[in-house]
């Protein structure tokens, strides 16, 4: 169980007012499974580490944005 993406099957009640969803998913955080730091963990270099959050790669979770982008606009009224 490597992925850190689970999945489950909600309950679906019979007076549900919407459309049942089939399933859910939900991330489990790196650290959760991880009881120390060890000494010798490789590091990311410090560009990349600030691009993705953290020095280590063991501790790396990719966020992946499930809503809609919503772009952002000047008080002008233009898009930035």
């Amino acid at each position: 169980m490597n992925s850190q993406v689970r999945v489950y099957k909600p309950f679906i009640g019979p007076f549900d007012p919407c459309p049942p969803l089939p399933y859910r998913t939900y991330v489990v955080p790196p650290n959760q499974y991880i009881v120390f730091q060890p000494l010798d963990w490789p590091q990311f270099s410090l560009a990349e580490a600030l691009k993705l959050g953290t020095l280590w790669p063991n501790l790396y979770s990719p966020y992946e944005s499930k809503g809609k982008r919503v772009e952002e606009v000047g008080s002008d009224g233009e898009s930035v």
